[in-house]
């Protein structure tokens, strides 16, 4: 069995915010084979040299979990871009390209975070250009901590602001970008993250049916939907 979550935004700060997420794993332990944490997992993440209670608390239940025989990879969200090597190895976990193309159930499935897909937030997709980048990271990287903890507050403070004033539409998916991309990959099945907006969507994609499975967000219990395999389900379900 293999299970997808995304976009928990877990509080650094807080081990105890790391709860619903164990008590998921608990709920799907048995069978499980692989889990896939598609971005987002923290609400911020400065660097792997800066490890707050959830992180290591979080570290410890994933490293658990791989070293109990099951699979953990993690894609970057636009929260936890920085998120690198070093903790993923404290976390038994690989990290994967974002998009990536894995089999579910012999279906050929595009995983991504999802927000490269947001094509028509122009403000937004600037913004993901320039802190994609190298260069722009490892300059962050190279500040101090209590530099980066400025940068994380202001940054979530600007992006509070985006999304009270931008229009709604604009912060979901463009659907000829999802039917590009999907078309792109070869691949009639898709699951991301990042909106919010959790869905089983029929689509198109190269003249033949299609499926686009949209997670939940962590910040309120209704908004929780994980997948499990090809299926969208609530948790607490």
């Amino acid at each position: 069995m293999k299970l997808f979550v995304s976009d928990l935004h877990l509080d650094p700060n807080n081990a105890q915010s790391l709860h619903p997420f164990r008590a998921c794993l608990d709920r799907y332990r048995s069978g499980l084979a692989e889990l896939y944490i598609l971005g987002d997992l923290f609400e911020y993440w400065i660097g792997d040299d800066y490890l707050p209670p959830a992180a290591e608390a979080t570290a410890t239940l994933l490293k658990d979990l791989a070293d109990s025989g099951v699979r953990v990879f993690f894609m970057a969200g636009n929260r936890d871009f920085l998120l690198g090597e070093h903790f993923a190895k404290s976390c038994g976990m690989t990290i994967l390209a974002d998009p990536t193309v894995i089999v579910i159930n012999d279906t050929p499935t595009l995983l991504s975070h999802g927000d490269h897909l947001c094509t028509d937030d122009h403000v937004y997709q600037a913004i993901r250009a320039k802190v994609r980048d190298p260069q722009w990271q490892q300059a962050v990287l190279s500040q101090t901590v209590e530099q980066r903890l400025g940068m994380a507050k202001e940054a979530r403070g600007e992006s509070q602001r985006h999304v009270g004033t931008a229009a709604e539409e604009i912060m979901d998916v463009n659907a000829e970008a999802v039917a590009s991309c999907m078309a792109a990959a070869g691949v009639q099945q898709m699951i991301h993250g990042h909106t919010h907006r959790p869905a089983d969507h029929t689509l198109t994609v190269n003249d033949l049916p299609a499926r686009r499975i949209v997670l939940g967000d962590w910040y309120k219990p209704e908004h929780v939907h994980v997948a499990v395999d090809d299926r969208l389900v609530p948790f607490p379900g």
